[in-house]
């Protein structure tokens, strides 16, 4: 499994090195602030190529647009955004983007404490994980 990690680790960092641009940039703080939230977090290609980034389940999938970088949280509709960050269009159950476009500053902390915020929802939530979050609530009741 480790090298399919560093293959996708490779393929992000070929894909900002090939964006070359602001967006390219963007891109690399958007990945430096994901990565910042857990060490347990892995990258993937995904999807005919995006980076996208799991722990316990789907956090975020990030992709470079003409006008804009794009990240998607998987259930970002189920998050807490204190600091304000999701702004794209999507309006469904599920999902939730932030949109950065060129001259924006990523706001790395706020993105930081989203994806730790993904985590504990994935952790929490998903029914791959719940018998395992249950067994650690009881663990630690009695």
């Amino acid at each position: 499994m480790a090298e399919a990690v560093e293959n996708a680790s490779e393929r992000i960092d070929q894909y900002i090195v090939d964006t070359g641009d602001w967006r390219g940039a963007t891109l690399s703080a958007v990945r430096r602030a994901v990565l910042a939230a857990d060490p347990g977090i892995v990258e993937e290609w995904k999807w005919m190529g995006s980076p996208a980034w799991l722990c316990d389940g789907m956090i975020a999938v990030g992709d470079a647009h003409k006008k804009k970088v794009k990240v998607t949280f998987a259930y970002g509709a189920r998050l807490d955004d204190p600091a304000g960050l999701f702004n794209g269009d999507d309006k469904g159950a599920t999902r939730r983007s932030i949109d950065l476009f060129e001259g924006d500053i990523v706001d790395e902390a706020g993105l930081t404490a989203l994806v730790r915020s993904a985590i504990a929802y994935n952790r929490t939530n998903l029914k791959k994980n719940a018998g395992k979050a249950a067994k650690k609530k009881a663990a630690s009741a009695a």
